[in-house]
């Protein structure tokens, strides 16, 4: 009895307690089901359908991305990588309890993360790395003692660092990279003695680095990159026996480099601090880590001598030297360490660029088999190119310009198959240009400029399909400019200036559609400039001064819209200066020492006495006071009263004639196109759009009157107008519809259009698809007018621009309007209902109202992106191989072609460089002040020059506050400006990843206009 009365309780107690743990397991379960619905209603975009599954018909445990333990079903591993899923991190969260890892990583996730993180007191990975996260770093995050990686790099954090690592004593990676970080590296994190990994690199961190670093003794990569850290390395940090990568360049810290550096990290096979202030020679114990893979020291102050026995460094892949003055420490003509790379069989890239070296080109050199790029240049390196250069079959990019070579271009260079830039200029080479240099199938570059090069212009070099910079100036060559020179239709600069070349310029020149840059001047070329130029629509500066050519200036130049500089000087042109040189922009227009006549214009260009030189004319009469020229005599007609009689004849009787026949042919075009007059254009077919006829926009543009004509593009031309139906006043764009492109051109922007909605967006009005009066298509676009124009007419003025300094744009102003276009892209790229990519920002596509509020225009060249498929709508595609306008098209473009955020990314960086500097992309002075191209040549002048690249007329709107004040702001605006700067510098990056993300952009930007404003007040 009594066994079975113990019996029964063992069993109730058994069976009580069993149903207790179903029980409080069964809430648990519905606690993270409801965690995990909490999750995805913070999900505002989920272009995969990863999340389709997440629903109470499936187990949460089946749900995609949820890793459930297996007894007792709770969520373990939260993994939504790489999804492009956009919302907020929802902070129910913190419910999933049982959670251990979450990985989020490349998504476009905002807003910040939540402190109820910190419930997770079994977390053991976080990866947020890669979205758009804002606010501070979660200090609760702390309470999370089971943590081993902490991953929230590429985000938009601020604030400072936390202070707080006690509570990680298993923290094996810490990843803050790329976000705004501030303020100075807290010591406290050297009591983490588990740390491994630490990334604190692209921040704005200050101060010293902490001695307490050297404390990680299982610290292995240690990178510091890119912010602004100062003062002298902690000697001890060189002694980490563990370390094998050793990050610290783009700072601003000094000292030298510790003499036994080989010998104290002997795992180390990533050392790069170039971009300090280092000092001394290099470490010659570096030859003792073998494991050496890349080693980079350019841009400091470090001397020679170079090691000789650089072979015992048999990993090494690159090796960067350049920018320091090595030379001075080493014996002229000692370059023995050439020697010794041949057994590097690793190598790749090697720098030595700007190093002050001395001596003779080894032969040597060509056994470098495995290197790719070779950088030799501005050195005083002297003797010939060896004869067998062409063993160099893996080199990409050799730069020996601005030595002391002579000699001849070897024959053999034509065996670099996979060259993409050869750069001798500025050295004393001889001979002609080998034919075999045809035979580079890959070659984008070719700089031979500044020698003594002799003979013809080998026919083979336009053969090449790839090649669209040829830089052979201030040569000997000689001879006519072959006709073949028309089938090189990707040419953006061609530069043969200062030669000998005679006869005429090929007629097929106009072929060069992509040409950006010509300067033929100071040849002997002969004969009419031929008006197939016109074809080159995209040229921006065309010199030809110093020739013999002779003839009228060709009316087809008309066609150039975006030609900045043209000078026609020192030839025998004759005939009359076209009036249309009063409609083109252009920076300067140079038309000394020719032969011509007639009157000279006061209008636009020829308003502006320092944008425009005709002196050497002797014939010219009129134009502004300045000039001095004499007046033109005054025309008096002949024959008045047969002018009269004839002016009767056709009152009388032409001209009711004319209108009885336009009217038969307006009955005619009525019963014959009535069907397709305004026909329905599918994106616009909303009720909300009111539809207007052409009559309807030739009634409110005068007939399209070039008094109305306000711009001009490619595939559009753009006429003010006012609008009786609605009282508004509009911009008309009339689309070139016999231009190939232009139909897709139209149909990408209206469905583009359609879909958007932002204050720095323009808006549509409508759109009109319908047939003119002739019964050609007609199509046009009706947008808001925007009465102050676009960016480039402030950017640029041109001369009937120009009045004094009222048309001028002051530093908040163009602040200002660069937060309005990034807020524009930012929403385009991540809040419209796909995400969208512009493809061409530039300053002539950005708007002005009247309060100067920026917006974003012309949506031609837009696409979508569906990140589902990571394909690009090619119905969006235009025609044109160039996605964009030279100078603002990232470089990948013209590798892959695949468009993408990154890339209006780099174009906004571009167009803000521009907006600070004044400098166009493609400007000569931006190219010639030792820049390849704006981003470069800012970048060289930051920070100590930040003043000298300014747009000065920045600087004359400070100074009418008067010079004390003046004074008194320098210092601010510079730090404003090298903020400014430097966003521009990060969102141009060559490489795409190495980009900011645009809501990045538009922080940084607010950050430096808050202190501007603070400041001011």
């Amino acid at each position: 009895m009594i066994f079975n009365f113990l019996l029964f309780n063992i069993l109730l107690v058994f069976v009580f307690g069993t149903s207790t743990t179903f029980v409080s397991s069964f809430s648990g379960n519905v606690t993270d089901e409801q965690a995990l619905l909490s999750f995805q209603s913070s999900i505002t975009e989920d272009p995969m359908g990863a999340l389709h599954s997440w629903n109470t018909s499936v187990h949460f445990c089946h749900w995609t991305g949820v890793t459930c333990s297996r007894r007792r079903q709770r969520v373990t591993v939260l993994d939504l990588s790489s999804l492009h899923l956009a919302g907020t991190l929802s902070p129910h969260i913190g419910n999933l309890s049982f959670l251990r890892e979450i990985y989020l990583t490349e998504n476009r996730f905002h807003g910040p993360i939540p402190n109820e993180i910190g419930r997770l007191f079994r977390l053991q990975s976080l990866n947020l790395n890669s979205n758009s996260f804002q606010g501070v770093f979660p200090v609760n995050l702390s309470h999370c003692v089971e943590i081993i990686n902490i991953t929230v790099g590429s985000n938009n954090l601020e604030g400072e660092l936390p202070i707080d690592f006690s509570s990680w004593t298993k923290l094996d990676g810490f990843d803050l990279s790329r976000n705004q970080f501030t303020g100075s590296i807290p010591p406290s994190i050297g009591n983490i003695s588990s740390l491994r990994i630490l990334y604190l690199y692209y921040n704005n961190l200050v101060g010293r680095i902490p001695f307490e670093l050297s404390h990680l003794a299982k610290l292995e990569i240690l990178s510091l990159e890119a912010n602004r850290l100062s003062g002298m390395v902690p000697v001890q940090l060189y002694n980490n026996s563990f370390l094998y990568s050793f990050g610290l360049s783009v700072n601003e810290l000094e000292g030298t480099l510790p003499t036994d550096l080989g010998f104290t990290l002997p795992k180390l096979q990533d050392f790069t601090v170039g971009g300090n202030r280092f000092s001394g020679p290099i470490p010659l114990s570096i030859v003792n880590a073998s494991n050496l893979v890349r080693f980079i020291i350019l841009e400091n102050n470090i001397s020679g001598p170079i090691p000789n026995n650089l072979d015992s460094l048999s990993n090494i892949e690159l090796l960067s030297l350049g920018q320091n003055p090595l030379g001075d420490n080493m014996q002229p003509g000692d370059l023995s360490f050439f020697n010794s790379l041949v057994n590097c069989t690793h190598l790749k890239i090697l720098g030595l660029d700007e190093s002050n070296l001395r001596g003779q080109l080894p032969i040597s050199i060509v056994n470098l088999s495995t290197t790719e790029v070779l950088y030799l240049y501005g050195n005083h390196i002297y003797g010939s190119i060896p004869r067998d250069i062409g063993k160099l079959k893996n080199m990409r990019g050799l730069s020996l310009f601005g030595n002391l070579l002579s000699g001849t271009i070897p024959e053999s260079i034509g065996e670099q198959s996979k060259l993409g830039q050869l750069d001798f200029s500025e050295n004393n080479i001889l001979g002609s240009i080998p034919t075999s240099i045809g035979n580079i199938t890959q070659l984008v570059d070719l700089y031979l400029g500044s020698n003594m090069l002799q003979g013809s212009l080998p026919t083979q070099l336009f053969n090449i399909s790839t090649l669209e910079d040829l830089d052979l100036p201030d040569n000997k060559l000689s001879g006519g400019i072959p006709n073949e020179i028309g089938v090189s239709s990707h040419f953006l600069h061609l530069n043969l200036s200062k030669n000998l070349f005679t006869g005429a310029l090929p007629s097929n020149i106009g072929n060069l559609k992509q040409l950006v840059q010509l300067d033929l001047s100071h040849n002997k070329l002969t004969g009419d400039i031929p008006p197939t130029l016109d074809g080159c629509a995209m040229l921006e500066d065309l010199y030809l001064a110093g020739n013999h050519f002779q003839g009228k200036i060709p009316l087809s130049f008309k066609s150039l819209k975006n030609l900045a500089i043209l000078d026609l000087s020192n030839n025998n042109i004759s005939g009359s200066i076209p009036s249309y040189f009063d409609g083109i922009q252009m920076m300067f227009l140079n038309l000394s020492y020719n032969k011509l006549g007639g009157q000279v214009s006061k209008k636009g260009i020829f308003s502006n006495i320092s944008a425009f030189s005709i002196i050497g004319n002797s014939e010219l009469c009129g134009g502004i006071r300045s000039l001095n020229l004499s007046a033109c005599p005054v025309k008096v007609s002949r024959n008045k009263k047969r002018a009269f009689s004839f002016k009767m004849i056709l009152i009388l009787v032409i001209v009711p004639l004319g209108i009885m026949l336009a009217f038969l042919a307006l009955v005619f075009y009525r019963c014959k196109y009535s069907n397709k007059l305004n026909e329905p254009i599918p994106a616009l077919k909303d009720s909300h759009y009111p539809k207007l006829s052409y009559q309807d926009l030739s009634l409110a543009t005068n007939e399209f009157s070039p008094e109305n004509l306000i711009g001009e593009g490619k595939y559009g031309s753009v006429y003010k107008g006012v609008l009786e139906s609605i009282e508004h006043i509009v911009a008309v764009k009339v689309l070139k519809v016999e231009v190939r492109g232009a139909n897709k051109s139209f149909i990408a922007e209206c469905d583009t259009l359609r879909n958007i909605r932002h204050r720095n967006l323009t808006k549509i009005i409508t759109a009109c698809s319908s047939i003119d009066h002739k019964g050609n298509d007609f199509k046009a676009l009706v947008f808001e007018f925007m009465t102050n124009g676009s960016l480039e007419s402030w950017l640029h003025p041109g001369p009937h621009h120009y009045q004094g300094n009222e048309r001028n744009l002051n530093l908040l102003q163009r602040l200002n309007i660069a937060i309005d276009i990034a807020l524009g892209v930012d929403y385009l790229h991540h809040h419209s209902h796909a995400n969208i990519i512009h493809c061409d920002i530039k300053p002539s596509n950005i708007l002005l109202d009247e309060d100067f509020i920026a917006r974003i225009g012309d949506f031609g060249l837009a696409r979508f992106c569906f990140t589902a498929t990571g394909d690009i709508n090619q119905a969006q595609l235009s025609s044109t191989g160039i996605r964009g306008t030279i100078g603002y098209v990232p470089p990948e473009y013209g590798i892959c072609g695949e468009v993408s955020t990154e890339g209006d990314v780099y174009s906004y960086g571009i167009l803000l460089l521009e907006m600070f500097s004044g400098k166009r992309p493609t400007e000569s002075i931006v190219l010639m002040n030792n820049g390849k191209d704006l981003h470069d040549y800012v970048r060289k002048a930051l920070p100590q020059r930040v003043m000298d690249i300014l747009d000065p007329r920045i600087v004359l709107d400070q100074e009418e506050h008067g010079s004390n004040v003046y004074l008194s702001y320098s210092r601010e605006i510079e730090i404003c400006l090298t903020s400014i700067f430097e966003v521009g510098i990060l969102c141009s990056e060559q490489t795409p990843a190495k980009r900011i993300d645009i809501s990045v952009a538009i922080r940084l930007l607010h950050i430096a206009r808050d202190k501007l404003v603070q400041r001011r007040q």
